[in-house]
């Protein structure tokens, strides 16, 4: 189950599946930066790199996270996952990243917050109570196409050992199926990665489709073998008192970010 946090100042979501770690999504409250940015925003393009470092500071001290040992995902649309180690504590925010692809971020080192974006895209937290490993995950359609959570699952078995049955997964606030309309591109990608098993997950309303992006990306973590998921109800496009929604605000406007760490 999701829970909605009031935490000195800012408000964030937890899901109980997390319970063991230092976790949270954020929403766009409780920061210092100035509109249409405003105000715990969590991307540095068009605002004040302070701005940004100082709501980095805020959410970390209500999630529980060191703020200067975070790494920053880097989203391309692609299914690439990167492993993280204390080499990269403080890229995206207090060192350059030397990466240029990273959708996906998996670690197996305690005090490490890994931390995806999202203004509608879909965002996935990962835990392994068992083997003590977590994963991030920014999974727009594209992503969620080719299967990207499922992949972050696999590579966490691959790297860590872990086994998927033991993994944790809760899927965050995204844009919902009832605002995620769109043309024949969408589908057509579900249909190539998922054949039959697509349709489902998706509604033609007139010369339009609906589609359930939370719901596919339930689908690849269980078919990669997960078992407990929880999901998010909450549709940022239909919340923008508390989301940005890049379909309702287009570029201007801030990201909330999801953050993990052991």
């Amino acid at each position: 189950m999701f829970k909605t946090i009031h935490k000195n100042g800012l408000i964030y979501l937890t899901s109980d599946v997390l319970s063991g770690v230092s976790h949270g999504f954020s929403t766009r409250l409780g920061g210092v930066s100035q509109a249409p940015r405003d105000s715990l925003n969590l991307d540095e393009r068009g605002d004040e790199a302070a701005n940004v470092q100082e709501n980095f500071r805020r959410f970390c001290a209500a999630v529980g996270s060191d703020v200067s040992r975070l790494v920053l995902s880097r989203q391309v649309h692609r299914d690439d996952v990167r492993l993280v180690t204390a080499d990269d504590c403080g890229k995206g925010l207090w060192r350059e990243r030397d990466y240029d692809s990273a959708d996906a971020l998996i670690c197996a080192t305690p005090n490490i917050p890994l931390v995806v974006f999202s203004a509608d895209c879909g965002v996935i937290l990962l835990h392994d109570p068992v083997r003590g490993a977590i994963g991030a995950v920014h999974a727009g359609w594209r992503g969620t196409a080719m299967g990207i959570a499922g992949k972050a699952v696999g590579e966490m078995v691959r790297r860590f050992g872990c086994e998927a049955k033991n993994i944790h997964a809760a899927i965050g606030p995204s844009i919902g199926a009832c605002c995620f309309e769109t043309d024949e591109d969408v589908p057509l990608a579900m249909r190539e990665a998922l054949g039959t098993d697509a349709e489902p997950f998706m509604v033609k309303c007139g010369a339009k489709w609906h589609v359930d992006l939370k719901a596919i990306n339930r689908y690849w973590l269980e078919r990669r073998g997960v078992t407990v998921i929880d999901s998010s109800d909450h549709c940022t496009a239909c919340r923008t008192d508390l989301y940005w929604s890049h379909r309702r605000m287009g570029r201007e406007r801030g990201e909330q970010a999801a953050m993990i760490s052991l």
